[in-house]
C-alpha cells in the first residue's frame, strides 16, 4: 500500500520505519524538504537530525506535504496538533479527497511551559476539526493515547492493552484496523469508539497520560479496559 506520513518528528519516523518494514511504499512529508535536510542539531526531544535518520532508512523518501499527499493511498497526520490543519492544507484537499486520513496528533500547548495544556477540549477535538476542514477525507482518530514506540510495537508493554479508533466511515476504520493488526494489535484490543466525536475523549486523556509518565518514570505503558 502507498502510505504518506506527514511529520518528520519521532512519531512520524516511528510510523514510517515500521510501515516500510512491513512492505508498504512509504513516504514522509515535510513543509520544506531542503530545510528539513539542512538541520544539523538534535531536536528539543533529543532526536537525531532527520538527514541522519534517513541515512538509516533509505526506503522512506522525504517529499513535500503536497507530493506526499499525492503519493499516499492512506495519509497519516503525525504533525504537531497545533500545526496539523496547516500541514494538511499544504498537502492539498484534492490530494486527501476520498482517502483514509489517519490522525494520531494531539493539540499540546507548550505556550505556558510544562506540563503542556490542550488547545482544544470538551466541545471539540482535532479529529473533528480535520474532518470538518476536509469533508471529502475519511478521517480516523487512533494511536494518540500512547508513545510512538508502543504505537508500532504493542509488545513493548506486557500483556493485553488497548488502542482506540474513532471515525465516521466504517470502511476507513476497517482499513486502519488492518494496519493496527500489522503492527501487532490483537482484534480484542482494538476498541471502536464510534464516530469522530469520540476523539474528544482520547485527546483529553493526554493530561492524565503525562501525569502517569511523571509518576511511573517511563512512557512505556498503556490503557487496558477491564470489562466486568
Amino acid at each position: 500500500m502507498k502510505i504518506a506520513v506527514l511529520g518528520t518528528g519521532m512519531v512520524g519516523r516511528a510510523l514510517s520505519s515500521r510501515l516500510a518494514g512491513l512492505g508498504h511504499d512509504v513516504v514522509i512529508g515535510t513543509r520544506d524538504v531542503a530545510a528539513t535536510l539542512s538541520i544539523a542539531e538534535p531536536d528539543r526531544m533529543g532526536n537525531m537530525p532527520f538527514a541522519q535518520w534517513q541515512a538509516d532508512h533509505q526506503d522512506v523518501r522525504l517529499l513535500s506535504f503536497a507530493d506526499a499527499g499525492a503519493h499516499g493511498e492512506v495519509v497519516v497526520n503525525a504533525t504537531g496538533g497545533g500545526v496539523s490543519l496547516a500541514a494538511l492544507e499544504a498537502a492539498g484537499a484534492d490530494n486527501l479527497a476520498g482517502k483514509v486520513l489517519i490522525d494520531v496528533a494531539n493539540t499540546l500547548d507548550f505556550s505556558q511551559g510544562r506540563p503542556p495544556t490542550l488547545s482544544i477540549v470538551n466541545t471539540d477535538s482535532l479529529g473533528e476539526r480535520i474532518q470538518r476542514a476536509f469533508p471529502d477525507a475519511r478521517v480516523v482518530k487512533t494511536l494518540n493515547t500512547m508513545n510512538a514506540s508502543i504505537m508500532v510495537n504493542p509488545s513493548r508493554v506486557p500483556g493485553d492493552h488497548d488502542v482506540f479508533v474513532a471515525g465516521e466511515d466504517a470502511d476507513a476504520k476497517e482499513t486502519v484496523k488492518g494496519l493496527l493488526r500489522e503492527f501487532g494489535w490483537k482484534d480484542d484490543n482494538i476498541v471502536d469508539l464510534g464516530g469522530i466525536r469520540s476523539a474528544r475523549g482520547t485527546e483529553m486523556y493526554l493530561p492524565l497520560w503525562l501525569s502517569l509518565w511523571g509518576v511511573i518514570g517511563t512512557s512505556d505503558y498503556n490503557i487496558k479496559v477491564v470489562r466486568g
